[in-house]
């Protein structure tokens, strides 16, 4: 065979390797719908700490509650009026008995909490703790950051746990964060771990602890669909909705601390200037700025509102958060876009049923191919990853073969040059 020969064959051969399947073979692929762009009030520039990484969006996680969440921009009932301009980053409006989200922007995108999670940390430990005990405060308890809200706790003062629940919600005491913490599970660490257990078991899955008050920690993270599973989880207690309606609460005198009394009031301006306000929390650190939980009834209907990453101007939190409970009120009760699980839910593996063809045939494996045909279905279905390398290999084989055959070409000429 002669060199020309030879190298058309095998280029030949190498063009119908690394043509692309047919477009039969293969679904083509759509391309995922932009997102829509949630309504932005213009927010003045501040100076904060850089943005913590957050953990790799996981699809599963996004899509909890429903498809149309899986979305970092805005999610609304179709035909319902705009949602309000905030300045918070993500936001989420649900009903509380019904579970049946209203509207959301940037559902399942990760935020830092600050003292929302304080809502974690009573949903976790309300009823595992006597209301009506008393307890000693520890130095540890009192370990929290220099200038950050705190009731006022005194290391060896005695506290009855309902006046911490109350320091908790209404002064967002970072001290009885740490002293709830650790009357409910032995320590604020454990107390944490404990934490992050209820989340899970929520269905909270974008949400993890590293403090029990909210305090800024590497790692630490939530989201408005995940303050909302929270939130229900707290609204749905008596106890917590006593507690989030109370306006003033006092710290008892400590006599032998040789300390007074003192009063404290409800930071959340919801429950003071909002008619049907049912109380909430209210949070903010540099790093997170403005966070808010808060939940309001109506004509027989209860909402709750989430939001994250707010600036208080030039509206506050607690009032973006009323304007948005004004929308969700303003929808038609069968309005929803998605749904707030139940329980360990999420968790739940999907079984099918009995006697189902899933059931009796179970898909089998695809067929093993071996490295080759596994080379080559790849090259077939036009996978470029395979296919460069593939053709700078024949290249080198077809140069090489047409360098040998061209060399033992010019011998047979020069030997039979000398017969002659």
């Amino acid at each position: 065979m002669s060199a020309r020969v030879l190298a058309a064959t095998t280029v030949v051969a190498l063009l119908a390797a690394a043509a692309p399947a047919p477009a039969s073979a293969a679904p083509p692929v759509t391309a995922a719908p932009a997102a829509v762009p949630c309504p932005r009030l213009p927010a003045p520039k501040v100076t904060r700490p850089p943005r913590p990484t957050p953990p790799p969006s996981v699809p599963q996680d996004q899509a909890v509650g429903g498809e149309a969440l899986a979305t970092p921009g805005l999610v609304t009932p179709a035909g319902s009026p705009a949602p309000p301009a905030v300045t918070a980053t993500t936001w989420l409006v649900a009903d509380l008995d019904t579970g049946a989200v209203l509207g959301a922007c940037g559902a399942h995108e990760y935020g830092t909490p600050a003292s929302t999670q304080k809502l974690l940390l009573t949903a976790t430990m309300l009823n595992r703790i006597d209301p009506k005990q008393v307890a000693t405060a520890t130095r540890a308890d009192l370990d929290i950051e220099r200038g950050s809200s705190a009731v006022g706790l005194l290391v060896g003062g005695r506290y009855p746990v309902e006046t911490l629940w109350l320091g908790l919600l209404l002064q967002s005491g970072n001290d009885a964060a740490n002293m709830l913490a650790r009357l409910g599970a032995g320590s604020a660490r454990a107390g944490v771990a404990e934490m992050n257990a209820e989340a899970r078991r929520l269905g909270a899955r974008q949400t993890h602890a590293v403090t029990p008050s909210g305090l800024d920690g590497p790692g630490q993270f939530t989201s408005a669909y995940d303050l909302a599973l929270i939130g229900r989880a707290c609204f749905a207690d008596a106890r917590f909705r006593r507690y989030a309606l109370t306006e003033r609460a006092q710290i008892p005198a400590q006599p032998a601390l040789k300390a007074g009394g003192f009063q404290i009031q409800n930071e959340n301006q919801l429950i003071h200037r909002y008619p049907g306000a049912l109380g909430g929390k209210t949070g903010f650190t540099e790093l997170a700025r403005h966070s808010f939980v808060g939940a309001a009834q109506r004509d027989g209907r209860r909402l709750v509102v989430t939001l994250l990453g707010a600036e208080a101007r030039p509206v506050r939190g607690w009032q973006q958060g009323a304007q948005l409970l004004d929308w969700g009120f303003s929808l038609p009760r069968d309005a929803s876009v998605g749904r707030l699980v139940e329980p360990g839910e999420p968790d739940a593996e999907p079984a099918a049923p009995k006697g189902s063809p899933a059931g009796a045939h179970p898909t089998p494996p695809p067929a093993w191919r071996g490295p080759a045909g596994t080379a080559l279905h790849r090259m077939a279905d036009g996978d470029w990853r395979v296919i460069v390398p593939a053709a700078g290999l024949l290249a080198l084989i077809v140069g090489g073969v047409v360098a040998v055959l061209t060399a033992r070409r010019g011998r047979s000429r020069r030997v039979g040059r000398r017969r002659a």
